[in-house]
């Protein structure tokens, strides 16, 4: 029975190299969640404000400021040291 293994231990030219880790994919993750997630209860709230006033503005406010923690991450992130880990 023949192998299908190749008989050279180098990895072929189709094989993806490896990538890097990056450090900071925890605190990006977290930054568009918040952002994406704040500008929908925004929109939520500005949708619901036509009916009722009061309700409209306690969803759309704290979404906006849910928002903008996102958006202050963004800068937070870019004074961030960009050295992978271990080093």
């Amino acid at each position: 029975m023949a192998t299908t293994d190749s008989p050279n231990p180098t990895p072929s030219s189709n094989t993806p190299a490896a990538k890097p880790p990056k450090p900071h994919a925890r605190l990006e993750k977290w930054i568009w969640i918040l952002i994406y997630g704040g500008l929908f209860v925004v929109i939520l709230g500005i949708a619901t404000g036509r009916t009722d006033a009061a309700l409209g503005w306690s969803i759309s406010v704290p979404g906006g400021i849910v928002a903008l923690v996102g958006f202050v991450l963004i800068y937070v992130r870019s004074r961030l040291p960009n050295t992978p880990p271990g080093k």
